[in-house]
């Protein structure tokens, strides 16, 4: 995924301005994919360029108001039915795989980390459902989909950090 296709996702649900759509980044989206400021408005330039958004209205201080066009609309379709091109990598289990390199109280001590990064996100992301005026919508179904699988994953990550704790303590017993 790319933020290309996350802004032009959220332009396809409503018209925003680049405020509009950081704010969308860090709260309905937060489990999802972030964006700094810089990058975003870098790519909702890019994206006006070449004719997959365009401004609609201009405000003070410089301000864009910024819709889907129809090519937009057309490179999120072709992007959301393309098949996955490969299972994603992750940082963290390729510094488990390395964790024999650490003496083991020092595996422990970053397995354990995981798990309370893993609990502190669950919580943030129990707390960000609460907080969110959900209705009946698109954004608000699939939203709810996407949130509820990062609060789902969280756990996965939280139990699995855990017990893999165990294994390590388990290894140093025997």
């Amino acid at each position: 995924m790319s933020l290309r296709h996350a802004a032009l996702g959220l332009l396809a649900d409503q018209p925003g301005s680049g405020y509009d759509l950081l704010k969308r980044f860090q709260t309905a989206m937060a489990n999802v994919w972030s964006a700094t400021q810089s990058q975003l408005y870098g790519e909702l330039a890019k994206l006006e360029k070449t004719g997959l958004i365009k401004v609609t209205d201009e405000g003070p201080r410089g301000r864009k108001e910024y819709e889907i066009t129809e090519a937009g609309r057309a490179e999120l379709r072709e992007w959301l039915l393309s098949p996955l091109a490969a299972p994603p990598r992750s940082e963290m289990l390729l510094r488990v795989y390395f964790l024999g390199s650490l003496d083991p109280a020092q595996a422990r001590g970053y397995l354990e980390q995981v798990g309370e990064t893993a609990a502190r996100r669950g919580a943030h992301l129990t707390a960000l459902e609460a907080s969110i005026d959900w209705d009946d919508d698109d954004p608000s179904v699939y939203g709810r989909l996407a949130l509820e699988f990062g609060k789902r994953y969280s756990t996965m990550q939280r139990e699995w950090a855990e017990w893999a704790a165990g294994e390590v303590k388990g290894a140093l017993t025997e």
